[in-house]
């Protein structure tokens, strides 16, 4: 049986599990609700897991270590970052948004909740945001479609075109039949996956070098430098690096699983969930890269995959320090990664083009039944043109997302977080928000003043477009701020 035989049976056996999950879903689908939103029916766990896995891509095993293998300590930045606006995410906006979308006509995808929050009857923040996140995300599932193909190429010496669509399939496959329900189940496998192989990982590479003294002392003698975290950094690169966490607070696909938990009171413990997940993922994903450098410092003779592409340290040390069967476990923790993430992105494209654009405009009196077609219907065709953005990894396009989540977090983070904190908030202020966070995100990006990650200044000037148009304004109507009322009280009935 040769090395890549078991991964290959490895991959396999996972790949139909996860369109199994699909398939098991698909009988719990009655109604678009249902496919957008799981009925709002998710508990703590699955609330805290499938946000997890939704939010972290193949950067938190390919790209992350990566970093981290190249450049030492001074990477973890973005980690701190993350973690920090993850959990004030969850403490500020995840119960609150719960309550809001429920009493602002049950709102099930962003556009919705802000048409009925700040009742704008024009529908002109309905379309712009849907636009924002069909943009976007199609240039994001581009990127998890890229990332997928590369694992199929590197793993199984295949063709880019056939990597291609090897990749993406299974997450069509099971995003198109199962929907909300079988991307959040899915979700929580690959997620247990995930930690799985970052607590396994870098304890054994730990084992492999001669212990933690040793492995300090080896990545030390290499360079003192690897230890320093603020290596490189002056202060404005370390405030970009931890502005990367407010991009929480806009983020789409993280959100949509605050509102499809099945009450506010699970977002209490879905966060401690959540962020001891994330916490131990993030510590693990930095602990590979970092013990990594040990590793192929002793091991020079096996470092010439990883000095080429040091993305690939994972993967390398993957196959290197265990037996296939296990590797190929590991290596599809990567696959979890990339699909999870792409496969929720696929679903709240999908839910733009369905309940915002079509339902929304054009019929107005759809059935359930034909919502849900007519929702699979444009997962495929999102799954397509990211496909189709793919087929050409060096595509100047894919180099939007890396701005693509500053876009998110400028555009829509201060909107949602203004949104379920303060009722004086009115539909101008939303509006200008929005148009001058993504702006500023956009503008920032090809002038790279002060050096300066452009979701700081976007995130800024969107919070102070949002208070003074508010307040230039006239103030919402009694109805509206009797509702923002019932909510808040709702969620602070513990």
């Amino acid at each position: 049986m040769s090395v890549s035989t078991p991964m290959l049976v490895t991959f396999v056996i996972y790949i139909l599990g996860m369109v199994l999950i699909g398939f098991i879903a698909y009988r719990s689908t009655k109604n678009f609700d249902d496919y957008i939103l799981g009925g709002r029916s998710l508990g703590s766990f699955v609330t805290a897991l499938s946000a997890g896995a939704s939010d972290m891509s193949g950067w938190l095993l390919m790209g992350l270590p990566g970093a981290i293998f190249l450049s030492g300590i001074s990477e973890s930045w973005i980690a701190i970052g993350l973690t920090i606006g993850a959990w004030l995410n969850w403490k500020i906006v995840a119960g609150r948004l719960r309550v809001q979308t429920e009493h602002h006509d049950n709102a099930l995808t962003l556009p919705d909740f802000f048409t009925s929050r700040f009742e704008d009857n024009s529908k002109i923040l309905r379309v712009i945001s849907a636009l924002v996140i069909l943009i976007f995300f199609t240039i994001y599932c581009a990127s998890g479609v890229v990332a997928g193909a590369r694992l199929f190429e590197s793993t199984f010496g295949m063709s880019y075109e056939t990597a291609l669509w090897a990749g993406a399939a299974a997450t069509i496959l099971y995003t198109l039949v199962g929907g909300f329900l079988a991307v959040s189940w899915t979700d929580t496998v690959q997620a247990s996956l995930m930690i799985f192989a970052l607590i396994l990982t870098p304890v054994i590479v730990i084992v492999a070098v001669g212990g933690l003294n040793d492995s300090l002392a080896v990545i030390e003698a290499k360079s003192i430098e690897n230890l320093n975290m603020l290596k490189g950094l002056n202060f404005v690169a370390v405030i970009s690096l931890l502005g990367w966490g407010l991009g929480y607070f806009g983020q789409p696909h993280i959100l949509a699983r605050f509102m499809a938990a099945d009450s506010h009171r699970s977002i209490r413990t879905a966060r401690r969930i959540g962020m001891a997940w994330m916490v131990l993922c993030l510590a693990g994903a930095v602990a590979v890269g970092f013990f990594g450098i040990a590793y192929f410092q002793n091991h020079p003779e096996q470092a010439a995959n990883v000095s080429g592409n040091g993305e690939r340290v994972f993967i390398e040390l993957a196959r290197i320090l265990f037996n296939p069967w296990i590797a190929g476990i590991l290596l599809s923790a990567i696959l979890a990664a990339v699909m999870s993430t792409l496969s929720c992105q696929l679903l709240v494209c999908s839910s733009a083009l369905t309940e915002d654009l079509y339902k929304g405009f054009l019929r107005k009196n759809a059935s359930q039944k034909e919502l849900v077609w007519f929702g699979r219907a444009m997962v495929l065709l999102v799954a397509l043109v990211a496909i189709a953005l793919a087929s050409n990894p060096d595509n100047r396009v894919l180099g939007l997302v890396s701005y693509a989540w500053a876009g998110f977090g400028a555009a829509f983070g201060p909107v949602v977080l203004f949104g379920v904190c303060w009722k004086r908030m009115t539909r101008n202020g939303a509006l200008a928000g929005m148009v001058i966070g993504a702006a500023t995100v956009l503008i920032w990006k090809q002038y790279g003043w002060l050096d300066l990650y452009e979701i700081i200044p976007g995130f800024a000037f969107a919070s102070i477009a949002i208070v003074l148009f508010s307040l230039l304004g006239r103030a919402p109507s009694a109805a509206a701020q009797q509702r923002f009322d019932a909510a808040e009280a709702e969620y602070l009935t513990k």
